[in-house]
């Protein structure tokens, strides 16, 4: 606990921030470590020293000075994320120490919630569960949960590996690997001969223009994601097939999670209860330290990582580190 106490008896708070606007894939000149106090709470917050970050594509879009459902990050300020923390102190009745919170901040190893934060539980931390129960999903849990509720499933991966992982470790039905198809159109209709009836993307550019033909009349595409515009929003993937949404009545929706606060409890009950019954691998990838968020978000957004990418503040996360057999995780 030697790493943990240091933190604790640190005044400083390190953060990472908003260096630069990166022109497409982020570097690590983009972002910048800096100092700051740690902040004094107020009646109705809490103060948490962090322990795990979510590394999510979609903060990319907030990097470029451009409209988008959430606001760009101004140059200079931190680069905003879900974490989930230790409460170090509280004015809050709901909260003690030694609680565990959550909510949408940022990248620093402590963190001021409010009642007016995105995401703010008082967590319960279950030993037995994966680190990604706490810090949201990624399209392979999907894919699962679709196979549990009797689906044919198809995942849309860029490598082999990835490939091997989601049918032979996930039980999908087959995979696509988008790189390494020729003809992505053709790949897709041979995978769908009868058409797709539910489209979950994450992804969006060539994957969803192709994807668009092939879907059955009524179908649903659910829009989780846009990964293949985040470093060149100035310049997306022009969508040649989307005359297809009138030609088939397609329903097409963007759905965000923190839009969906009614329904996180009922979610995370559900998935939990399949982890521990073995009915649901959590794949993750798993940086230690602060400094390593940046190096974790390139990756992420080159492509390079398989399941929810995280980032743990410390080696010493004991607590949230006693995880069953079902889970996939790779250590940075």
């Amino acid at each position: 606990m030697r790493n943990q106490n240091r933190r604790q008896n640190r005044r400083q708070n390190r953060r990472i921030v908003l260096a630069s606007r990166p022109t497409g894939m982020p570097s690590p000149e983009t972002f910048k470590i800096t100092e700051a106090d740690i902040p004094e709470i107020a009646d109705g917050e809490v103060l948490l020293e962090n322990q795990i970050f979510a590394i999510d594509p979609a903060v990319r879009g907030m990097f470029d000075d451009v409209k988008s459902y959430l606001p760009p990050v101004p140059i200079g300020r931190l680069i905003p994320t879900m974490v989930l923390g230790r409460v170090a102190k509280s004015r809050n009745p709901a909260f003690k120490e030694g609680h565990y919170g959550r909510g949408f901040i940022g990248w620093e190893e402590f963190s001021v919630l409010n009642p007016n934060s995105v995401g703010f539980p008082n967590v319960k931390v279950d030993p037995s569960l994966p680190l990604t129960a706490y810090m949201g999903a990624v399209g392979s849990v999907a894919g699962h949960v679709a196979k549990l509720s009797g689906c044919r499933v198809v995942g849309v991966v860029g490598s082999a590996e990835k490939a091997d992982i989601i049918t032979k470790q996930f039980g999908m039905d087959t995979a696509i690997n988008y790189r390494e198809s020729r003809h992505l159109d053709a790949a897709i209709a041979e995978a769908f001969p009868d058409g797709i009836d539910l489209y979950f993307d994450n992804v969006g550019g060539a994957i969803l223009d192709s994807a668009l033909p092939r879907m059955k009349a009524f179908g649903r595409i659910v829009v989780r994601g846009m990964v293949a515009n985040h470093n060149n929003q100035t310049d997306q993937y022009p969508i040649r097939n989307l005359w297809q949404v009138l030609v088939n009545r397609i329903t097409m929706r963007g759905i965000l999670a923190y839009e969906a606060g009614d329904m996180v409890y009922e979610a995370e009950l559900q998935l939990a209860d399949w982890v521990r019954n073995g009915k649901l691998i959590a794949a993750e990838n798993v940086s230690t330290g602060l400094e390593s968020a940046p190096a974790a978000f390139i990756r992420l957004m080159s492509g390079d990582t398989t399941g929810k990418t995280l980032v743990r503040l410390t080696d010493q996360v004991t607590t949230l580190e006693h995880h069953p057999i079902n889970r996939l995780q790779i250590d940075r």
